[in-house]
């Protein structure tokens, strides 16, 4: 008998400020901030109610899909800063079922909303079959992402 186990996946990412962080990826994904645990109106709330020093309140956020099926995204602070190209990226998949000019016109779009909110666009990538054209996308801190 073989046991089938499934698992949760989240993603956890260095940051030097968490909440913003944590603000712009719910902004790109659709997702919400995770609200605070039962019983506090706010993360603050609840940090002071757990003694944790103020200072350290920026130390964590999480987003999280509101429909409960995509995985979460949690950001730890550190000290340090990103200092070379991701190993792994995200994927947001912004065209699904688009192609050719259509869908080049969407990912331009949803690149320009996204500046808007902090990110920077890195470089555009044409479709040539078989691949269907991406561009390459840097969040607030310069972890980097594609818009597929």
């Amino acid at each position: 008998m073989t046991l089938e186990i499934a698992r949760e996946v989240q993603f956890t990412f260095d940051a030097a400020d968490p909440a913003a962080l944590s603000a712009f990826w719910a902004e790109a994904l659709g997702y919400q901030v995770q609200s605070p645990p039962d019983g506090f109106d706010s993360w603050e709330q609840a940090l002071a109610a757990w003694g944790v020093p103020e200072d350290k309140w920026n130390s964590a956020s999480a987003v999280v899909d509101p429909k409960g099926t995509g995985p979460r995204l949690f950001f730890q602070q550190v000290p340090e800063g990103k200092t070379g190209k991701n190993r792994v990226h995200l994927d947001v998949r912004a065209a699904p079922g688009l192609t050719g000019d259509e869908r080049m016109a969407a990912l331009e779009a949803e690149a320009e909303r996204l500046v808007g909110h902090g990110a920077t666009r890195l470089e555009r990538h044409e479709p040539v079959p078989p691949n269907a054209g991406h561009i390459v996308m840097a969040d607030p801190e310069g972890n980097e992402f594609c818009l597929d």
